[in-house]
């Protein structure tokens, strides 16, 4: 192998990044020996194909002579409000170790090359713990919870583990042993966080490398109430051929653009010298074409001179080819039942067993798609006979009948403003009394901070009692009832709010409905209930 300098090391390790921070002392470095890196990933919902992106920039980091550590953050992903229950943790781990590293065969990363260290394997010692102690009596609650506001959950008192978070992934970098730490881009203000107080610490600042957010490849603008829309990376290519089908992929839109995105950050990266992205197509389409750098797929792209479905067809062709390892890898009874083990599919409810999703389609444990809100029609109102705050609602979902659902909007919408009002009502709460009246649902509503306004979600003129409302990029099969004991509603809720604009989210995720619409409120950042 002819050994590479310093500069075209840089070149491959930055390449296609958003952004570094550090390049001097990268400069410098590079200049000594290789370059020490870790990338960690919290061990919470299932590794889907976009995880392609970061194993795609770890190839380029072991083709410029780096040490590559891989953190399985397990500790991490309990702190981030509970992702992965404590009962799951190390199941979640062996599932990502084993799936890393079967798509890391995948695209020919030899796994020698690699360290695997799991985060609590020296997390709890005690030297680390000391130093998140001393960490606590420099960092301010203020930095702490800005650190994490576009990793860890955001909720208006926020556990103090959520907090801890940020300075706990700074100490990650210490005690690696390395001199970078690569992530997405929205880990830039933990970066930043990092690099403000390592030094307070006495210890050194690293360097930080930034992927850009790619757009999703069954994302975009397509309709997240479309269920399988997430590609697993054991799904069948029947199953990815169905969800590739539905993929936004507008003709000469290259800004928003899943596909173009993962040809480009990681087929292109992994092509070898000369091989280029084969498009195949018929004779009425121009024939057969073959790109060999990406900025050309990109321009005859833009120029509408390939057609979306030819792309598609081609990057379905690519997806395969990196699946198809990982789908024989997992035909192992022993990867099948730690599968199941570590995403365990949802229990049993009483009075029957929860619908069970097509295959491929499970809904992850901290999904909004476990939440099955609809559009209601509010054909009744009254006053409930014994409470003044409250009222008793007639709601029309397109059911055999109108379900009774209790409200206590008395103070804050008049009788007039409900009556005949299109709602989203979330239909699997457990049904309970109140005030001696069985209420079957709840009306989401936002609210300021001190409550003293409070409104129902607002819908377009459009929406069809009894159609189902889905959040942009999540879908799947909704619990048949929230389970009230393992706080479903309450864990999921705290990401349930309204952004700058007023619209509806979970998280960054709009609340849509059927015909892509976004739902709204006239007060902006506040929460849902």
């Amino acid at each position: 192998m002819v050994e590479l300098t310093p500069e075209e090391k840089k070149e491959l390790i930055t390449r296609n990044l958003q952004e570094t921070l550090g390049e001097d002392k990268l400069n410098a470095i590079l200049k000594e020996r290789d370059l020490k890196i870790y990338w960690g990933t919290a061990t919470t919902g299932k590794p889907h194909v976009a995880y392609f992106v970061p194993m795609s920039k770890i190839a380029d980091f072991l083709k410029a002579g780096c040490e590559v550590t891989i953190l399985f953050a397990d500790l991490h992903a309990y702190l981030d409000n509970m992702k992965a229950p404590w009962s799951l943790l190390e199941l979640r781990t062996q599932y990502y170790e084993q799936v890393i590293k079967s798509m890391l065969r995948s695209i020919g990363v030899p796994l020698e090359k690699l360290r695997f260290v799991k985060g609590s394997d020296y997390q709890l010692s005690k030297e680390y713990t000391l130093d998140v102690y001393k960490l606590t009596s420099v960092v301010t609650q203020h930095d702490a919870k800005k650190a994490g506001a576009e990793v860890v959950k955001q909720v208006e008192y926020p556990l103090l583990s959520g907090l801890l978070y940020p300075g706990l992934q700074a100490l990650d970098e210490e005690y690696l042993k390395v001199d970078a730490q690569f992530g997405g881009v929205d880990q830039r203000k933990i970066f930043t966080f990092s690099e403000k107080y390592l030094p307070q610490l006495g210890y050194e600042k690293r360097i930080h490398f930034m992927n850009p957010m790619v757009p999703g490849l069954a994302g975009g603008k397509m309709s997240s109430s479309e269920e399988d829309s997430k590609i697993d990376l054991l799904d069948s290519p029947a199953n990815l051929k169905k969800k590739l089908k539905k993929a936004f992929c507008e003709p000469g839109n290259i800004a928003d653009n899943g596909l173009l995105s993962f040809v480009k950050h990681v087929l292109f990266s992994l092509f070898a010298e000369g091989e280029g992205f084969e498009v195949k197509r018929v004779p009425d389409h121009g024939g057969d074409v073959t790109f060999l750098n990406y900025a050309d797929l990109e321009q005859y792209y833009a120029e509408n001179k390939l057609h979306p479905g030819d792309l598609k067809a081609s990057v379905e062709k690519y997806i395969n080819r990196l699946l198809d390892p990982i789908r024989k890898d997992f035909e192992k009874p022993e990867l099948q039942k730690l599968s199941l083990a570590a995403y365990p599919p949802p229990a049993k409810v009483k009075g029957g067993a929860a619908a069970a999703p097509a295959a491929g389609s499970a809904v992850d444990e901290d999904s909004p798609a476990r939440l099955d809100i609809r559009v209601g029609k509010v054909l009744e109102v009254a006053r409930h006979p014994d409470a003044d705050t409250l009222y008793v609602l007639k709601i029309d979902l397109a059911e055999a009948q109108p379900r009774t659902i209790i409200s206590g909007l008395v103070k804050f919408v008049t009788q007039e403003e409900l009556d005949q009002r299109l709602v989203a009502v979330l239909c699997n709460l457990k049904p309970s009394k109140m005030r001696g009246i069985l209420s079957e649902g709840m009306v989401l509503c936002t609210s300021n901070a001190d409550h003293t306004v409070v409104e129902p979600i607002v819908l377009p003129s459009t929406a069809t009692p009894g159609s189902r409302l889905a959040f942009e990029g999540f879908s799947g099969t909704p619990d048949e009832l929230l389970n009230p004991k393992k706080k479903v509603w309450e864990k999921l809720s705290v990401d349930l709010k309204t952004n700058a604009d007023g619209q509806a989210v979970w998280k960054d995720s709009f609340l849509l409905t059927t015909e892509g619409d976004k739902l709204s409120s006239k007060l902006a950042n506040c929460s849902i209930k």
